[in-house]
């Protein structure tokens, strides 16, 4: 582990996104809230909050965090028939956010793959990637904007 220690504690935040494709009928089996394990978004939204608090157990190398706010977000796109997930983390600490960020992403991404998966086992989970980053001694990356 890298030792942080030294570093100043700031106000850090990191967004991440990724995309679940799915057939057109398993878009609108969650949208119309019909699949029978229950709220697929809801659900999705719960395991990636947790997982964003539980990443220094899953992630060998993450500091324990005391995050300070955890965000996952929902877009439907119909043209496309996917889900877009976006994950916003928040704290106040010594080092970033940016693997609980995408490991809420990623979690949340399989949580609507679990949950669909008798529905749609032909689902892609793809483009998971650090979006935005705040804080720290490295300052603010911007996707694209690099």
């Amino acid at each position: 582990m890298v030792d942080v220690s030294e570093k100043p504690a700031t106000l850090r935040e990191a967004t991440a996104e990724g995309t679940v494709a799915m057939k057109p009928e398993t878009l609108e089996l969650i949208k119309g809230d019909r699949a029978k394990k229950g709220n697929v978004l809801e659900a999705a939204r719960i395991a990636g909050i947790m997982a964003a608090k539980k990443t220094s157990e899953l992630i060998p190398m993450c500091h324990p965090l005391l995050i300070t706010h955890v965000s996952v977000d929902f877009s439907l796109d119909e043209p496309s028939s996917s889900i877009g997930i976006l994950a916003t983390v928040k704290v106040t600490g010594q080092t970033g956010v940016e693997m609980e960020a995408l490991t809420a992403v990623s979690v949340a991404a399989l949580t609507i793959y679990d949950m669909c998966k008798s529905y749609d086992r032909e689902m892609t989970i793809s483009d998971i990637r650090l979006m935005q980053k705040s804080g720290g001694k490295s300052g603010a990356f911007v996707r694209g904007k690099e």
